[in-house]
């Protein structure tokens, strides 16, 4: 379904013209297309699916945001305004985002729910946050609310 979607998506982007949708979209399929390779490697001939494409997408924008944070830094604003760019076109095919609020309420919610009592639960809790939170939670952060509530 998303794989159909950002297909669909270059096409369209093409037609109207939009460079960087374009070399945006591009890179995505591209990198789609090698871990699909990968993938079959391992015995997965189908390729990825949604969830795994979401996570790789999460990847990119955070990959694009530490750019920005370097060329930012070397006074490259050019470059870090056309990162800011692909991560616009990148987030348009995630669903919305949790915020801060929502991902400690989430957090407490699992910690409570699967009774998580200290740092040796945190494997289990991020697991299961992967799982229900695929694509529109900050792993990242939410790993530290995870810590901090159960250490």
């Amino acid at each position: 379904m998303l794989r159909q979607q950002l297909n669909e998506a270059l096409k369209e982007a093409m037609r109207a013209k939009r460079q960087r949708a374009v070399s945006t979209l591009r890179l995505i399929l591209a990198a789609l297309k090698d871990r699909d390779i990968a993938a079959r490697a391992k015995g997965n001939t189908e390729g990825l699916d949604d969830d795994e494409i979401m996570s790789m997408l999460q990847t990119m924008i955070r990959q694009r945001r530490e750019s920005i944070t370097l060329y930012e830094q070397g006074g490259r604003l050019e470059l870090a305004e056309a990162e800011a760019e692909e991560i616009t076109v990148i987030q348009s095919f995630l669903p919305k985002q949790m915020d801060e609020a929502e991902t400690r309420q989430a957090v407490a919610d699992l910690i409570k729910e699967i009774g998580a009592g200290g740092l040796k639960d945190m494997g289990r809790t991020m697991a299961e946050l992967r799982t229900r939170y695929a694509g529109r939670m900050d792993f990242a952060k939410a790993s530290g609310f995870v810590k901090a509530s159960l250490g």
